[in-house]
């Protein structure tokens, strides 16, 4: 592992493969009464949130405190920022109180990375998403809710995800999501493909490692996995497609279409969910939605890549079970 994850592309198969392995033993830790690991203690833990976010930060933060460190929340809004104070300003403030690790989103696309090679802070950068560019813990929760799907708990450890066929659905000019998800994919060895109206399909979508289709129904009997992206009303400037109800009826997941998909594929979202528009409240509640299980998986993933960056570069394997023994004699 490297000192820092900006981009999903800085992974290589191993790296990606160590961090779902780690992901898979911490995920452990969850079953415990107590849920807590001793590793990171003494160290701080800084979400740096410049945009506002539910699912990401909480999760950040009980990752951070599932392996004991000290966090730190800051939020844009009602802070410094809002007086106007700059990015540099405000990481050379996180370097004097003694950050170990900076957590940020930011709505400008390459803010974290600019925070990590700036020289203005020493710990570790974490991208939770930067404007319409990465969120590379997100594909890392992703690719590991799929593991744990398609190839089994125990039997995907120090496997990836090769021959397998996943369905990038929806706005993917806006989705920093569906960048990383193409990236990490393709690097697991799986084969993706995109599905969007022709209008939310990036430029320069040629050079990324996957193919293009715009018709949904043409792809779904041969998908493992169907992730839905949800249509960014916010980041809209323009009338991408006629009608909600169209995009609905074109690329939204409904029964029929769930009904088409092999029997053991799944459906994924990042969320929030847009229900109705690119997802029925059907498909949304049935057992073939992992969009409940991507939350508690995306715990798991930020405790591995937290441990990795400051605790070690080993699987966390032995340091799970050394404190399963020890809670288990306690008792």
């Amino acid at each position: 592992m490297k000192h820092h994850l900006i981009s999903a592309a800085d992974l290589t198969r191993d790296d990606a493969v160590l961090i779902l392995d780690t992901a898979e033993e911490m995920a452990r830790v969850a079953d415990r009464p107590i849920k807590k690991l001793p590793t990171l203690r003494g160290r701080t833990v800084v979400n740096l949130f410049f945009e506002d976010s539910t699912r990401t930060r909480i999760s950040f933060e009980a990752a951070a405190k599932r392996l004991s460190a000290d966090v730190i929340n800051f939020s844009a809004k009602g802070s410094s920022v809002s007086k106007g104070e700059s990015l540099k300003d405000t990481a050379l403030t996180l370097e004097a109180m003694g950050a170990d690790a900076v957590v940020i989103r930011h709505h400008a696309s390459g803010a974290p990375y600019r925070l990590a090679n700036s020289g203005w802070i020493d710990g570790s950068v974490v991208n939770a998403g930067d404007g319409t560019h990465e969120h590379p813990t997100q594909a890392l929760l992703d690719a590991f809710t799929m593991r744990r799907r398609l190839v089994g708990r125990d039997a995907g450890m120090g496997r990836d995800l090769a021959g397998r066929r996943i369905t990038i659905v929806g706005d993917v000019l806006h989705s920093r999501v569906a960048r990383s998800n193409v990236l990490l994919l393709h690097t697991l060895g799986a084969q993706v493909t995109l599905v969007a109206p022709p209008t939310l399909v990036p430029i320069g979508v040629d050079s990324w490692p996957c193919e293009v289709s715009y018709d949904l129904d043409s792809v779904l009997p041969k998908s493992d996995a169907v992730m839905m992206l949800r249509v960014q009303r916010e980041r809209m400037n323009a009338a991408f497609f006629p009608t909600e109800r169209e995009y609905a009826r074109r690329y939204g997941l409904d029964g029929d279409r769930m009904a088409r998909m092999p029997e053991h594929s799944v459906v994924m979202h990042p969320g929030p969910m847009n229900r109705g528009m690119e997802i029925t409240a059907q498909v949304a509640d049935s057992d073939r939605c992992t969009a409940v299980e991507q939350v508690a998986n995306g715990v798991s993933i930020r405790m591995a890549v937290l441990y990795l960056l400051l605790g070690g570069n080993e699987s966390a394997a032995p340091a799970a079970r050394t404190e399963t023994a020890r809670t288990e004699e306690t008792k």
